[in-house]
């Protein structure tokens, strides 16, 4: 990174749009390795975890049976998922991210495994496939935090979807922005209000915004999910497991006991 572009100040603030969703690939790009050195080991090479809280589709199953189905990630990371469903019983999987830096990490995982996961690099609110391509959509984490215009992403999976196909994504749970992003006791107490819409923006000495990430209500989310013409089926919120002691972030065992940390949403698109 360019030194004048080196943190300068950091906070919840608004910011232009475009220089908030065009931040996202940079910042990943620039930490791809720096992110999958820290949870990477968690994460696994070719597991499927849903959020901070380790829970797995092995066991949650909330994608249904995806033998002989056409699986597309949405913000995959190093493809992580991915590679899991290959193994298990989907016909087609691709990953999509529009971070070259994170696919790049993940042709490195494929490498050592000896293995090819499909990837290709593209912004989730324009997706480069064709209407009803696709069986399952899904993503953990990716795409939605990172852009102003989340509806873009929930109606371009719904364009690639099949009719009955199944949308599934994890998001940090709304009512953690109230809170500051404290794994400790520091994070058991409202600060901001839930309905501050602002994003959590770094900015860079020059001035250049290096990362967003965008709150939304549950309303805000339930509101763009059905304007897609999605249906909501479940929201899931991961409670935080006995024995789990990892520090992810603002996720952690003191928090986790008491607040959700995550929330993912089930939908499908009418047949």
């Amino acid at each position: 990174m360019d030194s004048e572009d080196r943190l300068a100040d950091a906070g919840y603030r608004t910011v232009p749009d475009e220089a908030g969703g065009r931040a996202g690939r940079r910042w990943w790009d620039a930490n791809a390795a720096e992110y999958l050195d820290e949870h990477g080991a968690f994460l696994g090479p070719d597991e499927f975890c849903w959020c901070p809280e380790g829970l797995r589709e092995a066991d949650a199953h909330l994608l249904g049976d995806v033998t002989g189905a056409r699986v597309l990630e949405v913000g995959s990371g190093a493809a992580q998922c991915s590679r899991w469903l290959l193994g298990h019983g989907a016909a087609q999987v691709v990953a999509t991210d529009v971070s070259g830096g994170m696919l790049a990490a993940g042709a490195q995982y494929d490498a050592a495994a000896g293995r090819r996961t499909p990837m290709a690099q593209a912004d989730a609110r324009a997706l480069p496939f064709a209407d009803d391509s696709f069986d399952v959509a899904f993503t953990a984490f990716g795409a939605i935090p990172f852009v102003p215009d989340a509806a873009r992403v929930h109606t371009e999976v719904a364009r690639v979807l099949r009719p009955g196909g199944r949308w599934v994504f994890s998001v940090t749970h709304p009512l953690r922005w109230a809170f500051p992003d404290d794994p400790g006791v520091g994070g058991l107490t409202a600060t901001r209000s839930y309905f501050d819409r602002r994003p959590y923006v770094e900015v860079g000495a020059s001035g250049n915004v290096l990362y967003a990430e965008y709150h939304r209500t549950l309303g805000d989310h339930v509101g763009e999910v059905v304007a897609a013409g999605l249906v909501i089926d479940r929201l899931v919120e991961p409670e935080w497991p006995a024995g789990h002691d990892r520090t992810w972030g603002g996720w952690g065992p003191v928090r986790g006991e008491r607040l959700p940390g995550t929330a993912i949403f089930v939908t499908h698109l009418p047949g």
